[in-house]
C-alpha cells in the first residue's frame, strides 16, 4: 500500500470519527453570536416583517401592464412611421 493511499484511509477514518462525536464544537460565527447575546440579547422579530415602502405595494398591478403594452404601442407606431417615411 502506498503512502497515499495510507493517508486517504487515515483522513477517511478521522471523519467517520468526527462525524460520530456526541459533541461538537460551534462555529466561531456561532460562539461570537451567543457571546454578544449572552449581554445584550436581540428583541422578538416577526416572521414576516412589515414592508418599508407600503405605497409601491398598493399600486394596481395594472398600471405596469399598461406601461409595458404603451411602451410596445409607441414602438410599433414609431417604426411605422420611419417605414412610412423612408424612401
Amino acid at each position: 500500500m502506498s503512502q497515499h493511499e495510507q493517508d486517504d484511509q487515515e483522513r477517511e477514518f478521522d471523519l467517520t470519527w468526527a462525524d460520530r462525536a456526541e459533541h461538537k464544537e460551534p462555529s466561531a460565527r456561532a460562539r461570537m453570536l451567543a457571546a454578544r447575546w449572552k449581554e445584550n440579547p436581540p428583541g422578538p422579530v416577526p416572521f414576516r416583517p412589515e414592508p418599508e415602502n407600503v405605497s409601491s405595494r398598493h399600486r394596481s398591478p395594472w398600471l405596469s401592464t399598461a406601461v409595458v403594452l404603451g411602451c410596445v404601442a409607441a414602438v410599433i407606431l414609431l417604426l411605422g412611421y420611419l417605414d412610412f417615411r423612408a424612401p
